[in-house]
């Protein structure tokens, strides 16, 4: 970076200091995750350069032919990860091609059934603050308050509430929810209304990938996700199908041809919801996914789930309240108003520490979205570099202390050494090689 810091040295700055924060704490945010170096180097090339609306062959500008490689390299690379049929690689983000299914699939007003933000969705799943509940009419299902699913989803709840919405649309996904989805049982349900029915893998896509939980391709019409998080690589989004059907509402092109879905998602990335592809971004998807596809990967989505259920069990042992009681993926959800805290104060205490969580409203929650009763972990990032089960149990432990010490000040200082030495055994980056 020695352009950089002779140029910008205030944004050269900033980058080394967030690059010793990664390397210096521990990061549970079970959104993030840490790219290899060359997926960092991938994103650092000229492809930033080329402009190429369309799609590989397809182009509406000249002198694409080697971006064209780069991004047909992605696509039948996640082709082979996922078992799909058809590919779009290009949203920017999971919001984008979320929005991008919308666009195919709905018309403003249309009524959406989807997981109740406040029970572990996504915003882009109908939260009134979103355009999703914005443009359309959206309506929930969520989890169990009590008894055997208390924190998991009751599909014969989820059904009669589609009997009863008679959505458009079903989505199946979240950013909170520590169980696996039974998908079959959800296509059924679609069907049954006559809905379409969208999954939103974007934290489980990793996992999925590594045939670790249940594979949504089979069963939705369409599938989105992040290509971060659990996948390991750049900030971006994707769009999957696994098998190709007609649009069920019949929507035809002028010959009077039924659209396919991918025909209708196509249109919908673009024109419809971006213009130019970030084509440094794409192929440094394509090396991502060309990661996901060797057998150390699958080892890497293994640990991580040992990592959350490691994590979990912990949580328990020291009288905390995990929502639905552990894990089936990469993430948990921890109730904390049995410790007299509110997420926002445990983020808050756990930041001092060089502990990186975010609060987050658990099911039923008493407290406002911006306070929260809860905090969310995760295990990829960590797991990537290279904790296991018992690291992870000593972390906990780490947090434990930071929470229910009557002494906060001094032992958030003991422990932030702590992680600083923990930190150490496990290096991430090197420091003179980014500099």
């Amino acid at each position: 970076m020695q352009d950089l810091r002779t140029q910008d040295p205030d944004i050269y700055s900033a980058i080394q200091r967030e690059i010793n924060r990664q390397n210096d704490g521990l990061e549970l945010i079970a959104s993030e995750n840490f790219v290899s170096l060359a997926v960092l180097q991938a994103m650092g090339t000229p492809l930033t350069n080329k402009y190429a609306e369309g799609r590989p062959g397809k182009r509406y500008y000249g002198g694409c032919e080697f971006v064209d490689q780069v991004e047909t390299l992605a696509i039948d690379r996640v082709k082979e990860l996922f078992g799909a049929s058809w590919v779009n690689v290009q949203p920017h983000s999971g919001a984008t091609a979320n929005h991008a299914v919308y666009l195919a699939a709905m018309e403003p007003g249309d009524r959406l059934l989807g997981l109740d933000l406040a029970h572990g969705g996504h915003l882009t799943h109908g939260s009134p603050v979103n355009f999703s509940g914005i443009l359309y009419d959206a309506h929930f299902y969520g989890v169990e308050k009590d008894g055997a699913l208390a924190g998991r989803i009751d599909m014969d709840k989820v059904r009669a509430k589609a009997k009863e919405v008679r959505p458009k649309m079903i989505s199946v996904g979240a950013s909170a929810y520590s169980r696996d989805f039974d998908y079959e049982a959800f296509r059924q349900i679609a069907d049954e209304v006559g809905a379409i029915l969208w999954v939103d893998m974007a934290h489980t896509a990793g996992l999925i990938a590594a045939e670790l939980l249940n594979d949504p391709l089979p069963h939705a019409h369409v599938v989105s996700t992040t290509t971060h998080k659990t996948l390991r690589g750049p900030r971006g989004g994707l769009l999957l199908i696994g098998n190709d059907t007609e649009n069920p509402y019949g929507k035809t092109w002028k010959d009077g041809r039924k659209k396919m879905m991918s025909e209708l998602l196509d249109s919908a990335v673009f024109p419809g919801v971006i213009g130019g592809p970030l084509m440094h971004v794409i192929a440094a998807k394509a090396v991502a996914f060309g990661e996901a596809l060797g057998a150390e990967f699958r080892e890497y989505a293994r640990q991580t789930i040992a990592n959350a259920q490691a994590m979990a069990e912990a949580f328990v042992e020291r009288g905390y309240d995990v929502v639905s009681g552990g894990t089936d993926n990469h993430l948990i959800l921890v109730d904390l108003r049995s410790k007299g805290l509110t997420g926002k104060e445990a983020e808050a205490l756990l930041g001092e520490a060089d502990i990186t969580v975010n609060k987050n409203m658990v099911p039923f929650d008493t407290e406002s979205p911006f306070v929260t009763s809860g905090i969310r972990l995760g295990s990829p990032a960590l797991t990537t570099r290279g904790f296991d089960e018992d690291a992870f149990r000593e972390v906990v432990g780490l947090i434990d202390r930071v929470l229910t010490s009557p002494t906060r000040e001094t032992t958030r200082e003991r422990v932030r050494r702590e992680v600083f030495v923990l930190s150490e055994r496990f290096p991430l980056y090197d420091v003179a090689a980014l500099a």
